[in-house]
This record gives structure tokens, C-alpha cells and sequence, in this order.
């Protein structure tokens, strides 16, 4: 059986002022049907760039998919013409945005914005389109479904603003769903609702799911496989259970070093439960900035095995452990 999506070779560039930004560098990565799969880096990565330029939502200008292929059910995204591409976004392809307040539009009822998916994709007619977002409502959660229909957002929560942006981006089962740090802007106690709910849909309608965070805690316990990117590139490729038991770039062992208890006195060649509380460490120095990398590896200036080929030429991305692929000279 062949993928559900590949990404081949992506570049997402940004025209600014001060140059040409490669916000996604040459990213490569596959999804099979049912499979969960999480993106994790530092803020400015590329994760969120790389959901968009699968929705081709990237808006030009100031950006433009400069080359690569996205295919998804065999055909490719950046080929087909913007009215089937619309066809697919929302239909066979949703994405749930960060900010769940500042995504939904305050002049129209929730009902309406999530009726508007059903009505657009399903040509269902104005009952149908009622019964199924109330069902839509009441799958995610939402007390009251039959009052919340006809509120806007502003007389939401934020947790409920989110459930009305699942229940949008579920509405017409779609084949993959890309989540982008879904809980971010809630607090803890609604974060672990909204994930939980989340994993649970997509469990339930047999879904594919790319999961966009930095949350390694909430990537641990959400997907099967994960990818580490850092300055618009994919550095680390593993499974879950892989990626935490035995990380091979320095870059992901220093954000798996940072977490406190026994994982990062693990990772710093401490006995678990050593010494006193210690602070949490911090991975030194700054993401450089994307419009003028150094010449050769991106995390050069931060990397505790840095050699002198690091700073000449960037590594290949390659398979080190069965399944596990890591982008680094040193790493054997």
C-alpha cells in the first residue's frame, strides 16, 4: 500500500527586505493511512511553514513553494489547479491553527463555521447541514449543543473555541488531519482535554495525523513516529519509543536533556535521582537566523561534538539504526 502523503524535497521560501528566507529547507518525509506522526522543534523551525505549504496555504507574496512535490493519494498538490485544490482543503485534508479565538470569525455563529465545511464539501441541504454540525458539537464535547449553535466565539472559552475548531475540521471525516500546537494558548487541565479528545477522534474515525508541537511530553503520549526539525531542515527521524530510548543527534539530545527528572540526568550521564534539584539545562546559544546560515551544518554553533567538516558542508540525512535516520557527521 503506498503512502497516504509524501513530501519530497519541499522548500518554502519568504521574501523580506533583508534577503531570501528558506523557512523549509529540502524536507522529506512520508505518512502511511492511520499513522500518527509528530513534528517537534524550537519556535521558527519550520513545522508550522511545512503544514502550510501542504495546504498550500503559504501566501504569496511574501512566500512561495520554490520546488518539491507534496503528494497525497498519488497526486500532487502543487500540480493540480487551486479549485480541486479546495476541494481537498477542509474535505480530504483539515488542519486545526494555533489560536483557536484569533482563527474562528467573530461575525458569524459557530454553527455557521462549522455548517460552512458541510454545506461546501457535502452539498448537504440546511437540515442535514444543522444535524450534523449539532452531532459535530456533541462528538466534541460542547454542553448544550442545541444553544452553543447560534453563539459566536467571543461568548466561548478558549477550551470551547478549540472544540468548535475540531469539530470544524472533523465535520467532513477527513483522511489526514494536521493539528498545529492545538493546546498551546490553554491552560494545563484543557490542554490534556483537547489532546486527549483529538487522539481519540482520530483513533475512532481512523484518521492519519500530523501533530505540530514542542511539547515532547505531549509528543511521547500522541504519536507513533517523530520528526525533529531545526533551522527549516529534518535532523532526526524515528520512531517514538526510538527517539526518547536512544537519540542520536545532538540537537535532540539536548531538547530530551532539558526535560527534568530521570530522562535528563539520563542523557547527562547522571544516576537517576542524583544530588539536589538542579536547574533544567538549556540547549547554549541561538537559532541562527534563516536568511544567513553559516556555511555547513545549522547547529554548528551549538553543538557540544562540532568538527571541522560540520562547518564546511551539511550533512546527508541517513539511516543509522534500522528506521532511525539522523542528519550528522559524527553520529555513527
Amino acid at each position: 500500500m503506498s503512502a497516504l502523503l509524501e513530501v519530497q524535497d519541499l522548500v518554502t521560501v519568504f521574501r523580506t527586505e533583508a534577503g531570501l528566507l528558506k523557512a523549509v529547507d529540502g524536507v522529506s518525509f512520508a505518512l502511511e493511512r492511520g499513522e500518527k506522526l509528530g513534528l517537534i522543534g524550537e519556535s521558527g523551525c519550520g513545522k508550522s511553514v511545512t503544514a502550510l505549504s501542504i495546504l498550500r496555504l503559504v501566501q504569496d507574496p511574501p512566500g512561495r513553494i520554490m520546488s518539491g512535490r507534496i503528494i497525497f493519494d498519488r497526486q500532487n498538490l502543487l500540480e493540480i489547479p487551486l479549485g480541486r485544490m479546495r476541494n481537498i482543503r477542509g474535505n480530504r485534508i483539515s488542519m486545526i491553527f494555533q489560536e483557536p479565538v484569533s482563527s474562528l470569525n467573530p461575525v458569524y455563529t459557530v454553527g455557521n463555521q462549522i455548517g460552512e465545511a458541510i454545506r461546501l464539501h457535502q452539498k448537504s441541504g440546511r437540515a442535514e447541514t444543522r444535524e450534523r454540525t449539532l452531532k459535530m458539537l456533541r462528538k466534541v464535547g460542547i454542553p448544550d449543543p442545541e444553544q452553543r449553535i447560534n453563539e459566536y466565539p467571543h461568548q466561548l472559552s478558549g477550551g470551547m473555541c478549540q472544540r468548535v475548531m475540531i469539530a470544524m475540521a472533523l465535520s467532513c471525516n477527513p483522511e489526514l488531519l494536521i493539528a498545529d500546537e492545538p493546546s498551546t494558548a490553554l491552560d494545563v487541565t484543557i490542554q490534556a482535554q483537547i489532546l486527549e479528545l483529538i487522539n481519540q477522534l482520530v483513533s475512532e474515525l481512523q484518521m492519519s495525523l500530523i501533530l505540530i508541537t514542542h511539547d515532547l511530553g505531549v509528543i511521547a503520549e500522541t504519536v507513533q513516529r517523530v520528526i525533529v526539525m531545526y533551522a527549516g531542515k529534518v535532523m532526526e527521524e524515528a520512531d517514538v519509543g526510538e527517539i526518547f530510548e536512544h537519540p542520536l543527534h545532538p540537537y535532540t539530545r539536548g531538547l530530551l536533556a532539558s526535560l527534568p527528572g530521570p530522562r535528563g540526568e539520563k542523557l547527562e550521564g547522571k544516576p537517576e535521582g542524583s544530588g539536589k534539584r538542579a536547574r533544567l539545562k538549556a540547549i547554549p546559544g541561538l537559532v541562527p537566523s534563516p536568511i544567513d546560515l553559516p556555511p555547513g551544518c545549522p547547529f554548528q554553533e551549538r553543538c557540544p561534538i562540532v568538527k571541522p567538516i560540520c562547518r564546511e558542508a551539511v550533512p546527508e540525512i541517513l539511516e543509522k539504526r534500522p528506521g532511525h535516520k539522523v542528519r550528522c557527521f559524527e553520529v555513527k
